[in-house]
């Protein structure tokens, strides 16, 4: 028997404020609209809950508003910079700006309108690039990012 992982689902209060913020913010495009149900290319999900839904039942509401703390829904890009133009445009609600993780990816931090956690980061293949650009080797390269050095090797081989 295979269990297969299916996608990440967000419950949401206001769903149309949701639908905007992953369309508009973060650039994810519909696959399935279902009314309540919003279903993106990469997987993840938007669901408004009704009462009468079994999870609802059993949770005792539709939507808790202390959310889920130990949540991140984790995005990433080629084009860090441009990213970061793109987010001027809009009012958010920051965990961080732009940080340098102890690996190396720069990654920024902010809440969805229901207070969840996004997090968007560059590639590690941008990383890698960016190290080599800066006249690290390889293997410093590799030690810094913790990637096994053919890994390294074949990202420097990738345009």
């Amino acid at each position: 028997m295979e269990i297969k992982f299916h996608s990440a689902v967000i419950i949401a209060d206001n769903l149309d404020k949701m639908k905007q913020f992953y369309q508009d913010v973060l650039l994810q495009t519909i696959e399935v609209d279902y009314g309540n149900c919003i279903g993106f290319k990469n997987g993840l999900s938007l669901w408004k809950l009704k009462s009468e839904y079994t999870i609802a039942k059993h949770r005792g509401n539709t939507f808790d508003r202390l959310g889920n703390k130990n949540l991140e829904i984790c995005f990433e890009t080629d084009d860090f910079e441009q990213l970061l133009s793109n987010l001027e445009k809009f009012s958010l609600n920051y965990l961080h700006k732009v940080n340098e993780e102890l690996w190396g990816q720069k990654t920024i931090r902010f809440y969805d309108p229901e207070d969840n956690l996004v997090e968007i980061g560059e590639t590690m293949n941008c990383v890698v690039k960016r190290f080599l650009k800066l006249g690290m080797s390889t293997l410093e390269v590799s030690e810094k990012t913790s990637l096994p050095i053919q890994m390294v090797i074949d990202m420097c081989n990738q345009n």
